[in-house]
């Protein structure tokens, strides 16, 4: 009898070893402790979510908290690329037209690259330009307020938080300069300086000056709800400065498009639009290619093009540009399959509505290297030591693809890394609630990249 009981024990223990094995064959075992990079002092009391993943193997191969939730801040422009990409096709649409046989009829897309610095040419402007009759333009279709949802409304003068718009010139912004030089024959032995301060576009709208700064920087702020400019002179020789302005729908670009293109401009009400529009073939036309677009996105991690690729993908593939709708379209299809469920507030990551986990960032970027292919990625995301990656791996240019993000506490890395092996790894850093320097923090997850290159 006891032979029989232990001969059951036996075989009992067994048959568990057994079953712990054949699990262990099925699931890959992962590390669920926080990497050797990471583990220092500085973010001891911070929050912090990271996974590694090998696409070609299938297996997760490091990973610490990937399912939990964190503000990403820039790593949203990861979401906004990826509706752009799928959506846009080649090339933008910069306005779609209606011929109305003695005027015509401009329903805006959201390009923003409308008299943007940073385009050589300017198709739009030049078919505004040569018209040859008076212009129309409504803001049908447009669905969205200026700011996204969930920004800090105390930036609104900063040049990281453009205005959203149906119709965006300049990039939503003036860009203020001084120019400083000693006069030839100064009044009096204090007056030997000469200040000139201009903007570009030229404005009408209304400036004043304040006192210097007791840092002596040259500052430009405007007024929370209108366009009037407090300028403060500094000692600089030369110095620039970006300020949103206030779009006021269409208002502030036909204001500014009927001064830089002479052209005869008018706003027509939606409704009077929509009868116009009735039974009339509209054109297109295309502007710049949409990579243009997206690699300074990502590169300089711009929030003013995030936004408005979101807002130019729910236009086409919505017929209005309203990006809470196309946030849901996208949860509800393409992007059905996240890990986790994430919590996407605007195209940017200006806002600390957002919340996604490292899993969902994987996920996303494991479907954009299958949509699009590394080889397009490349030219998109910025390399190592290049951008926002200036200052990761400089003696590794070419080994890693990612986009940073940053806000007050938050700290946030996702993207491709190429290993020893030669293999692509897809790795994603959320880090909130820190109170370190961001510069040490970013050591670390050098530290952490370095360490993945060599290990696999």
């Amino acid at each position: 009898m006891n032979f029989l009981r232990s001969l059951l024990v036996v075989t009992a223990a067994l048959f568990a070893l057994g079953c712990l094995a054949s699990c262990s064959a099925a699931r890959p075992v992962q590390k669920a402790s926080l990497p050797a990079a990471l583990a220092d002092s500085m973010l001891r009391q911070a929050h912090v979510g990271y996974a590694l993943f090998d696409p070609a193997a299938g297996i997760m191969l490091q990973q610490y908290q990937s399912d939990k939730y964190f503000v990403p801040a820039s790593n949203v422009k990861i979401m906004s690329c990826y509706a752009g990409m799928k959506t846009l096709g080649e090339k933008l649409v910069g306005l779609e037209w209606v011929d109305l046989d003695t005027a015509l009829l401009i329903l805006p897309t959201g390009d923003p690259t409308l008299l943007h610095p940073d385009f050589p040419a300017h198709p739009a402007a030049t078919f505004l330009r040569s018209a040859g009759k008076p212009v129309y333009i409504s803001d049908l279709g447009w669905n969205a307020s200026s700011w996204g949802s969930g920004w800090s409304w105390d930036d609104y003068s900063a040049y990281y938080m453009a205005e959203r718009s149906p119709l965006p010139v300049y990039g939503n912004v003036l860009r203020w300069y001084q120019q400083s030089s000693r006069k030839a024959n100064p009044a009096y032995p204090g007056d030997t300086i000469d200040v000139f301060v201009y903007s570009e576009p030229d404005i009408n709208w209304p400036v004043d000056f304040a006192p210097a700064q007791a840092s002596g920087a040259f500052e430009v702020d405007r007024l929370r709800d209108r366009n009037q400019f407090i300028i403060r002179q500094g000692r600089e020789a030369e110095a620039s400065q970006e300020v949103p302005f206030v779009t006021d729908g269409l208002g502030a670009a036909i204001q500014l498009l009927r001064d830089s293109l002479q052209v005869s401009l008018q706003i027509m009400d939606s409704s009077t639009a929509r009868k116009m529009l009735a039974g009339r073939k509209r054109d297109i036309l295309f502007t710049q290619p949409l990579d243009s677009l997206l690699r300074p996105m990502m590169h300089r991690s711009d929030n003013f093009y995030a936004e408005q690729t979101l807002l130019m993908a729910a236009r086409q593939r919505i017929g209005k540009m309203d990006d809470h709708a196309m946030i849901g379209g996208l949860l509800s299809s393409d992007l059905s399959g996240m890990p986790q469920a994430p919590r996407w507030a605007d195209g940017s990551g200006l806002s600390r509505y957002n919340l996604f986990t490292p899993e969902d960032f994987i996920w996303v970027l494991q479907k954009m290297q299958q949509e699009f292919g590394m080889e397009r990625i490349r030219t998109i995301f910025p390399s190592s030591g290049f951008g926002t990656m200036s200052s990761f791996l400089k003696d590794h240019p070419g080994k890693v693809y990612a986009k940073t993000g940053t806000l007050s506490g938050v700290i946030a890395l996702s993207g491709f890394v190429q290993a020893r092996s030669g293999r692509w790894l897809i790795f994603s850093l959320l880090i909130n609630n820190h109170r370190q320097p961001v510069r040490m923090i970013r050591q670390q997850m050098e530290a952490l990249l370095r360490d993945i290159m060599q290990r696999y």
